[in-house]
């Protein structure tokens, strides 16, 4: 749990920006295409330019620093963590049961399930903290939508606004795309295919 505590805040530092501008990305568009409220369409005036993430990342730098690019890190780092101290130890110990003797691996579709299992259930366990972290890092608001100032406040919104389901959005959409990764990864690490690869061009 504390080896994937530590692992879980190394990466964080660096897969946060991506995550950031990931969601704009994502984001992009949408308030294009917004309604005003009464009925009437709103202009859809295109941007002038096409979203990309190099274009997101030096406008944030430009306006708000190295502090824009990592918007949300707080909340990154309470999703991510949570989920490296659930995974490793699950998908330890769920892949041991496919072991026949401590000396020899599991079968590769036995390390399968496993990341595949340990994925999911971390994925569903931390689903409320994503929300916050997505909500948190979406920087253009549409009509109506509420601003955050930090996580308790984004978390008292959403909770006195939305209800207590909507911290469960895409729990299960969050499964199916975190199981196979996971899964992959293990059967990828437990087979030896890096150990062969890096031995090729020794």
């Amino acid at each position: 749990m504390l080896a994937g505590c530590g692992a879980g805040t190394c990466q964080v530092v660096v897969t946060s920006p991506m995550e950031m501008l990931k969601i704009q990305l994502q984001d992009a568009g949408r308030l294009a295409t917004q309604k005003v409220v009464g009925g009437e369409a709103a202009a859809a005036v295109p941007p002038p330019q096409r979203p990309s993430a190099l274009l997101i990342a030096r406008d944030l730098l430009r306006t708000q620093g190295i502090s824009g690019v990592y918007k949300g890190l707080g909340a990154t780092l309470l999703r991510d963590v949570p989920f490296s101290i659930i995974y490793f130890p699950l998908f330890a110990n769920v892949n041991k049961l496919g072991q026949k003797s401590p000396q020899q691996k599991a079968p590769f579709y036995h390390s399968f399930f496993a990341g595949c299992f340990a994925g999911s259930v971390a994925a569903v366990a931390v689903t409320p903290l994503d929300v916050l972290k997505t909500r948190i890092q979406t920087l253009k608001k549409g009509l109506g939508e509420d601003t955050y100032n930090g996580i308790m406040d984004c978390a008292r919104k959403i909770w006195s606004n939305e209800g207590p389901a909507a911290f469960m959005k895409g729990a299960w959409c969050r499964a199916l795309v975190i199981a196979p990764l996971f899964g992959i990864a293990q059967v990828v690490y437990f087979i030896g295919i890096g150990e062969y690869v890096l031995g090729y061009f020794k």
